[in-house]
């Protein structure tokens, strides 16, 4: 891929900034994107693609970069976990292989897995406020401060997500 060198106004070219913000934030994306596909392949893809999506046109934003880079690898997951749902298993005998490594006891597989598909049904928003809660452990003070939201807003996405969420894997692992 060809591309034209272009000089930031510190004199670093958009390579070296590039590799900064790769640096910088791959490992709290690749945290972030495991925490959703529970699978170190789709993570380590997830961040790839919005990598790959950044070199081809670059991030200028008015917002802060981590935040975007945040809910892009949320939002690159959750991508990931629904396709991986609309997948045809019986034409593909290799997808039968359960994507999360197995613990070995059957009944944290099968949470795991009814947390992920609930996961994937939550709407992207309160699963950004899960993952930064719960994985990140940032407080409603903090995640209000980087999703420009107020802490009762947080909060509220927060129970209502945790709510859900409670349910969405209730009927799961009644079905199983």
């Amino acid at each position: 891929m060809s591309r034209a060198l272009v000089t930031s106004e510190e004199g670093a070219s958009a390579e070296q900034e590039f590799a900064e913000l790769f640096r910088e934030h791959y490992q709290f994306m690749y945290r972030t994107a495991y925490s959703v596909t529970g699978s170190r392949q789709d993570a380590e893809d997830a961040v790839q693609a919005i990598f790959l999506r950044l070199m081809q046109r670059p991030l200028r934003l008015k917002t802060t970069t981590k935040a975007y880079l945040y809910r892009a690898a949320v939002n690159q997951a959750l991508s990931t976990l629904r396709s991986r749902k609309r997948i045809d298993v019986s034409e593909d005998v290799e997808r039968l292989l359960p994507q999360v490594p197995s613990s070995g006891d059957p009944i944290s597989d099968t949470i795991r897995q009814a947390l992920q598909d609930a996961m994937a049904r939550l709407r992207p928003r309160a699963v950004e406020i899960l993952i930064l809660h719960y994985e990140h452990n940032y407080s409603d003070q903090e995640i209000a401060g980087m999703l420009n939201a107020t802490r009762g807003t947080i909060a509220v996405t927060l129970f209502r997500a945790r709510a859900r969420l409670k349910k969405l894997m209730t009927r799961s692992l009644a079905r199983r």
